[in-house]
């Protein structure tokens, strides 16, 4: 065989020896999701390759049986027709054993080298680049060689299923996907630039609805609006020019005792209409949703769905009322920031290294808002409050502090029992950064 001959078949292995490289990595590397939307967008190739990934015993087969022939003959033929080569060379310039000794060194690590660069390394970085758009062209040419090698497969496949049943091994990948997975490719969209931060916070809120309980989102029972169903028609007036909201509850005697609630378009059609508002009218009164505090902000998203109201009352296990939660404010949740008014009102940063906390403000946003991974025990409380109670095992009094997650929390101000103001203080203070309201 002359030297263009052996030349022009070794670069003919090496390419052949990439080509199964690349499609080994593209297989594996191809992302279930990914294949899913190129298949419903048409791609039949995409809807092989799945397939494939579901059972990808015989291509594997044939990709091993490809890499390892052509790397067995790429060394024989590399070595074949280099070693003479590179002898002629050498020979002149020391002992013919020598040379030839020599010779075949360089030549097997030139052919080797060439091997790992070319049919290795390179074909698998491009494959993991790229994989999704490889498989679908590698998969028909894949796909003709596990029909032209099957009997050689089948009896490869054979041995493979014996060893892996006599050992116990994993046959199939687990190919579900939890919102851990979900919260993983957002949070990488988001530092890639893909996704806008805003967009990756709000998928984070959604899936965080299912583990925040009411209390995290409610009007608590000492800041909630209501009528008493004897209060007259100016004092109902008044309180509607001094807290207006779309609902009010409508108690006997006190907030424990509701018997209904009305709607502002109500009132306001009986005021357009120089009616009297007198809420021991039944007309006027509408059955209330009322909801147990142990909800999670998903069932009560789906309570709403469910029973067509738009804000409930909720009750502890003793059924007396402890805060009202609307669908607003659910959404506001969700919604993070972008529309959020009571967060600027519950966390406020002072400067680059301090903030001022609302005693019931959620765990969840002050974790957010100081960037701390975890606090201790966080199953037990709803609040920053709950933190500091359970951390000092007391009721907190002013100058009372906890230290956790790199700040300092200590407690401003209380009343009759309730913190009202917090204040966190990063322990390692970071400097150059101006303090501004946090949003």
């Amino acid at each position: 065989m002359s030297f263009s001959q052996s030349l022009l078949l070794l670069t003919a292995l090496i390419l052949f020896s990439a080509f199964f490289s690349l499609a080994e990595i593209a297989l594996a590397a191809s992302r279930p999701i990914k294949l899913r939307q190129m298949a419903d967008e048409g791609s039949a190739n995409a809807r092989r390759v799945i397939h494939t990934q579901a059972n990808p015993g015989h291509y594997f087969t044939v990709v091993q049986i490809g890499m390892n022939a052509l790397a067995i003959l790429g060394g024989i033929v590399g070595e074949g027709f280099l070693s003479p080569l590179f002898t002629q060379l050498l020979v002149p310039h020391m002992a013919a054993a020598q040379a030839a000794t020599l010779a075949f060194v360089v030549s097997f690590t030139l052919t080797t080298s060439l091997f790992i660069v070319i049919t290795d390394l390179v074909p698998k970085q491009v494959a993991m680049a790229i994989p999704e758009q490889l498989a679908v062209r590698v998969i028909g040419p894949m796909q003709i060689l596990t029909t032209v090698l099957k009997p050689v497969v089948l009896i490869y496949s054979w041995l493979v299923s014996g060893l892996i049943a006599l050992f116990n091994l994993p046959r199939k990948r687990d190919d579900s996907i939890t919102p851990d997975d979900i919260m993983a490719m957002t949070e990488a969209g988001a530092q890639s630039g893909t996704l806008d931060r805003h967009e990756q916070q709000v998928i984070e809120n959604i899936f965080e609805l299912e583990t925040r309980t009411l209390p995290s989102a409610m009007t608590h029972r000492d800041a909630i609006a209501y009528f008493l169903h004897d209060d007259p028609d100016t004092l109902i007036r008044s309180r509607i020019s001094d807290a207006p909201h779309s609902s009010y509850p409508v108690c006997d005697g006190d907030i424990d005792h509701i018997i209904g609630y009305v709607t502002i378009k109500d009132l306001f059609r009986r005021v357009v209409n120089n009616q009297p508002i007198a809420l021991n009218d039944p007309g006027l009164l509408r059955k209330p949703l009322v909801v147990p505090d142990r909800l999670t902000l998903a069932e009560m998203l789906k309570q709403f769905r469910q029973a067509g109201e738009t804000f409930a009352l909720i009750v502890n296990e003793y059924s007396l009322v402890v805060g009202l939660v609307s669908l607003n404010d659910v959404m506001s949740i969700v919604m993070g920031d972008m529309v959020s008014p009571w967060y600027e009102e519950q966390i406020v940063r002072r400067d680059a290294n301090s903030w001022l906390i609302d005693g019931i403000t959620p765990i969840q946003d002050v974790r957010r808002a100081l960037e701390i991974d975890s606090v201790p025990h966080e199953d037990e409380y709803e609040t920053l409050a709950g933190l500091l109670m359970t951390m000092l095992r007391r009721v907190p009094k002013r100058t009372d502090s906890v230290t956790w997650g790199g700040y300092t929390f200590e407690v401003m101000d209380v009343d009759s029992y309730r913190i009202d103001q917090v204040m966190a203080t990063r322990i390692t203070p970071q400097l150059g950064k101006e303090g501004s309201e946090q949003e």
